[in-house]
């Protein structure tokens, strides 16, 4: 076969290989996030007041849902109990955060932590009570018995050692606090990676969302204060930024609560 006659020969089946064969990323992200670019979670700790009067408000308004970590002792928890039974009956995830905060006081800049909070002292059947008595008032407020959890202060261990394995069969998902992408196949849903929000602007959130969108990626957020209540906080203005983006992106983003995406994401695994 002659020089010419070989390019002839290859040049189909190299332009099939080019239009079929070798995608770029972004044509597969139609299978991983439910036909779009990528999936955004947004989430809020600590059961805040304005969770209540303002994050939830500014969800319906959009469409979106987020979810929500509830420490079941905390005022904002206990004192309005009839306002989450309603933030769950919209659809937002009342998800897990223990029963009373406890945080690991051993570790540098804890100082604020309480002895009777000290994680550290805890043992490991001491923090199963406490997070399984709260799955269970969750429970009396949405009635769902599946749902996610959310580490406190990102602390994994008593003074025993690691619980995370003993959780395990109790949550679908557990939430962490290392900031970082999740891409599909090596999230670790024994503890997902979020993005702690702390004075952002609503340029500076939006710009990790496009960044989810060119890598295919699960972003989770992890908000506390929104407009205040909180010494780790986000202004209402730069979240608000943030939600008209992802309600002005819906064809193109995946807004979600942990639970529906680390359903997915388990199912996508196996």
């Amino acid at each position: 076969m002659n020089t010419c006659m070989k390019y002839l020969f290859v040049f189909p089946f190299m332009l099939t290989f080019l239009v079929h064969g070798q995608t770029s990323p972004s044509d597969h992200s139609t299978e991983i996030w439910q036909g779009k670019q990528a999936a955004v979670v947004l989430t809020y700790d600590d059961a805040l007041n304005v969770h209540l009067d303002h994050v939830v408000p500014d969800l319906e308004v959009r469409g979106l849902k987020g979810t929500f970590y509830l420490s079941a002792f905390f005022p904002g928890s206990k004192n309005r109990i009839q306002d989450w039974k309603k933030a769950g009956a919209l659809g937002h995830e009342l998800g897990n955060h223990t029963l009373y905060h406890p945080c690991d006081a051993s570790l540098p800049g804890r100082e604020w932590v309480s002895p009777d909070n000290d994680l550290h002292q805890y043992t490991t059947d001491q923090i199963l009570k406490e997070i399984r008595m709260t799955n269970v008032f969750l429970e009396s407020l949405d009635g769902q018995k599946e749902r996610t959890f959310a580490y406190t202060c990102g602390d994994t261990a008593t003074g025993e050692g690691s619980f995370v394995a003993a959780i395990q069969d109790d949550f679908v998902a557990s939430r962490g606090v290392r900031g970082a992408m999740n891409r599909i196949g090596n999230i670790n849903l024994s503890n997902v990676d979020s993005y702690g929000i702390n004075g952002q602007t609503g340029e500076e959130l939006i710009a990790l969302v496009k960044e989810a969108q060119e890598k295919q990626a699960l972003i989770t957020f992890l908000f506390h204060g929104v407009g205040g209540e909180h010494s780790l906080n986000v202004s209402l203005e730069a979240h608000r930024e943030l939600l008209d983006y992802l309600e002005a992106n819906k064809d193109l983003i995946w807004t979600t609560t942990m639970l529906e995406a680390a359903r997915h994401v388990k199912e996508h695994q196996q």
